[in-house]
């Protein structure tokens, strides 16, 4: 087994920080194909088997488009920030009902010096965050279960923002107000360069999804989602 990153990889996305136009990018596609692009593609071809093994009914999907990599270019017509591309990459392993509704994802992010691993939903719709509060309200112990295991603990870091007061409708005093608060129910691990590019990322990746499978179960139930 050998590692899919290189340190060119980072050198890459560093690079393209300080070179964020289109003509930099034109000129260093093949860098950007032969060290990133194409090597993410692999890893994720590799994922979709122990993927499966954790729930069948997940994907990494490597289509070029439409897949689980994320374009390299940014959408930038409502943003201030107008710089064409993204000076990170990552990849969602999503649900394979989520083309036609809100559902969680577990997810990789490669950027120099914030590497992550992940899973949850993020930023979901009124009505999705909604049956996933309660749910929340109405099935606390397996909820407790999925993210106060020691694996999940002692591994995975809980993200996302929060409301600062109770929703409307939901008892303040309940044992699970604070997560009933949020807006975004994700967790995830960071890792370094040194693992990025080694071949312990991919089992290491499959070890982290494992300890949030018990989670994304969780809020795929919540939504009506088979896991």
């Amino acid at each position: 087994m050998s590692a899919h990153f290189t340190p060119a990889t980072f050198r890459f996305l560093s690079d393209l920080a300080r070179n964020n136009n289109r003509e930099w990018f034109l000129a260093n596609k093949a860098r950007y194909e032969e060290q990133l692009r194409t090597p993410f593609l692999n890893l994720l071809g590799e994922l979709q088997v122990p993927l499966a093994k954790i729930s069948p009914h997940y994907r990494a999907d490597t289509r070029s488009q439409g897949g689980s990599l994320f374009r390299q270019h940014r959408d930038t017509r409502f943003s201030n920030d107008k710089t064409p591309y993204k000076t990170w990459t990552g990849a969602r392993l999503f649900h394979e009902r989520s083309r036609g509704i809100e559902a969680p994802v577990f997810y990789l992010h490669l950027q120099p010096g914030g590497c992550f691993a992940g899973g949850g939903i993020w930023h979901p719709q009124s009505d999705a965050l909604k049956k996933i509060r309660e749910f929340l309200a109405d099935n606390p112990a397996a909820w407790k279960k999925a993210t106060q295991s020691k694996a999940f603990r002692e591994h995975l870091t809980p993200g996302g923002d929060a409301l600062t007061r109770p929703p409307r409708g939901f008892d303040p005093n309940h044992e699970l107000i604070a997560d009933i608060r949020r807006k975004d129910f994700v967790a995830s691990a960071t890792f370094d360069e040194k693992l990025a590019t080694s071949a312990e990322l991919k089992p290491w990746l499959v070890d982290t999804y494992k300890r949030l499978a018990p989670m994304v179960d969780y809020l795929c139930a919540a939504l009506e989602l088979e896991f």
